[in-house]
Order: structure tokens, then sequence, then C-alpha cells
């Protein structure tokens, strides 16, 4: 019975975002903002993220207080796009956006260092848990655009309080593995870091963040520089969405057979041939059935990181270690493709920015195929 909080917390959470996030951009504009201060807006987010994340994990690490500290970022998340609809500067709304961004940036990792608790000894079931994250988005997200549809712009906060809220109450039930810290926050990190398979695993990690910021914000101006209609973008969204499931619900299986780095290894193979394909394979059709590959992108990807950072995360930090990952992939990788795909798109055009993160994709799966096996153990101070 625990094991449903988790799923249903993960279809709030998620079913909210997507109440939100695909109608800031049409907000921004709707307020008169300029190309220049939307761009700095989006790119604000992942950036705060990298502070804000590890900030509060490692303190509710250190004091042991991971319920309390989640709720309040939570709570204080909500109460900030509650808000969004009264500003319309952009000076406050860059200042509203940098506290949301700081405050919700942990939940994610504390929801994922809940999940593997309350899992125990069946801790690789962990993928059919996060499923319900893609269910959520894949329902509540055409309930979201009606009402918007109806209503306005302003009840894409309104929504996101809303469902989010409900996403706190289920919060609540969450467990945590609140081990004893043998070592300060300082020296695990240190700890951390000195793990050269860790490394090297947060290192993979980021460049297919970057692969995967370069897919999702560049697909839509990529099909309009094919000349494809823009409302094709729904259905290659819709399709990317439910190829999460399967791989979600048969994680554990996977993991049994491929273990958390050779699931890694997967995901960056499907991230290299999905980059390929869009630059090779320039049609309305390709585009739609390469959409197929997500599931063993992104959904591959993280079941593969939080498993890992699960196995082998300092004891006492593994919200904290799971703030590591997340800020690896969608803090630094999202920045980093975020910055150089925009270049590359209006300096050489869609499909050479694709065939440049499928390049540096490949060369680093390379690199950590080749160096993984190599690496001595790493054993704990």
């Amino acid at each position: 019975m625990k094991k449903i909080y988790p799923f249903l917390f993960y279809l709030m959470y998620f079913g909210a975002n997507a109440c939100f996030l695909p109608y800031l951009v049409l907000y921004y504009q709707s307020l008169g903002f300029t190309g220049t201060q939307i761009g700095i807006l989006s790119a604000i987010s992942p950036l705060i993220s990298l502070v804000g994340a590890p900030f509060w994990t490692g303190l509710a690490d250190v004091y042991r207080r991971h319920q309390l500290i989640m709720s309040i970022c939570l709570l204080g998340g909500i109460g900030l796009v509650a808000t969004f609809p009264l500003l319309k500067t952009i000076g406050a709304v860059l200042v509203l956006v940098s506290l949301y961004s700081f405050m919700i940036a942990p939940v994610n990792s504390f929801a994922d260092s809940a999940t593997m608790t309350m899992l125990g000894n069946q801790q690789n079931m962990y993928g059919r848990i996060r499923s319900g994250g893609t269910i959520g988005w894949g329902f509540i997200a055409p309930i979201a655009g009606l009402i918007i549809e109806r209503f306005g712009l302003n009840w894409a906060f309104w929504s996101y309080a809303l469902v989010m809220f409900i996403g706190f109450l289920l919060s609540q039930q969450f467990k945590y593995n609140h081990v004893q810290q043998t070592v300060s926050l300082k020296n695990g990190m240190r700890d951390l870091f000195s793990n050269r398979r860790m490394v090297l695993f947060l290192i993979t990690a980021f460049f297919a963040g970057m692969s995967l910021m370069a897919i999702n914000a560049y697909l839509a101006p990529y099909l309009a520089e094919l000349g494809i209609r823009s409302s094709l973008l729904g259905y290659a969204l819709a399709i990317a969405t439910i190829s999460e499931l399967p791989v979600l619900f048969f994680g554990n299986r996977l993991l049994a057979k491929l273990k958390p780095h050779g699931l890694l290894i997967l995901s960056m193979s499907a991230v290299t041939v999905r980059l390929f394909f869009y630059a090779i394979f320039q049609t309305t059709a390709g585009i739609l059935w390469f959409q197929l590959i997500n599931g063993f992108t992104f959904a591959a990807l993280w079941v593969a990181g939080v498993s890992y950072i699960n196995e082998n995360a300092p004891p006492g930090l593994s919200a904290t270690t799971q703030a590591v990952f997340g800020a690896a992939v969608f803090g630094f990788g999202a920045a980093g493709g975020g910055f150089i795909g925009g270049i590359l798109l209006e300096q050489v055009g869609g499909a050479a920015m694709f065939a440049f993160f499928g390049f540096t994709t490949l060369l680093m799966l390379i690199v950590y195929t080749l160096l993984e096996r190599r690496l001595p153990q790493h054993v704990t101070s």
C-alpha cells in the first residue's frame, strides 16, 4: 500500500508541471517581453537549480528533516506560482522565477530518495513507481489545455497550484532513510567526488543532459525550419511521453539484466541514434517515428541514474547525491545544451546542430565504455 503514495505524488507533481511549463513562454509573450528577456527567464531556472537543490537536500541530510524541508519547498513553490498573474514587469517576474526555481529545485530529488527508501528490497521497481509521472503528464496536460483555452493563461498557474497542493498532501506519507551520518556534509561530498567511477557517471550524465536539452528545446524550431506544421509538435510530444511507459514499467527487468551502468550505456546509445536520425531523415513521418526512441533516452537515463546514485551515495547523503545527479542532467547539462544548441541552430541550422550533439554523445559513450571497467572500486572512507 505504501508504494501508492510515491506513485500518486509523481502523477500530481508532473501533472502540475504539465499545467504550467508549456505555457510559460506564451505568458511571457502576452506581457510583451522581448526575445532576449524571454531567453534570460528561460535560462535562469536550471542555473538557480544548481544552487537550490544541493542547498536544500544538504540541509535535510545534515539535520535529517527531509519531510519538513520538502514541505517548505513545495508550499513555497505553490505560493510563488499562484502569484504569477499579479506581476507584469520583467524585473518582478525575474525575481519570482528565481525564487520559484530555488524552492522547487530539490523536490524531485526528495521524492526519488523517499521512493527508494519506501521500496525497501524492491528498489528495482522504481521505474514502475516513476511511471506515475508520465501518466500524470499525459493525462492532465490535455485537461489543462482545455481549461486554459476556455478561461485564459492565468489558469495555467492556478491549475498548477491546485494539482501541486494535492501532491503536497500525498508527500506527507513519505518515509526517509534517516541514516546517522558518520561524516560531515563537507567530508561526505569530498568522498563522493573522490569516487572516480561516480565522477565518470556524472560527467556522462551531463553530456546526456546536454543532448536531451537540445532535443527538448529545439525540436519545435527545427520542425518550423523543415516547414512541418506546428500542430504536429503536439503529436510528437504525445508519442514521446507514451514511449516512456514501457521502459519505466519494465525498468526492474532492465536493471536486473544490465545493471545501472549498462542501462546508462543503452540510454546514451539511444540518444546518439535519435540525434543522428533527426539530422539525416528530415520528414514528418521520420520525426514522429523517432519520438518512440524517447523511452530509451530520458526514461532509461533517469532509472539508471537514480539506481546508481542510491547504490553509491555516501552514508546519510542519499538526497544530496540524488540532487547532484539531477544538477548534472538538468542543471549544467540543460544549461550547456540550451546555450550551445541556440548558437548552433542560428549559425548552422537544426540538422547540423543535432549531428554535433550526436557526435559529442557518441564520443562520451565511447569514453565511458572504455574507462568504466578500468576504474577501481571505490571504498568509502
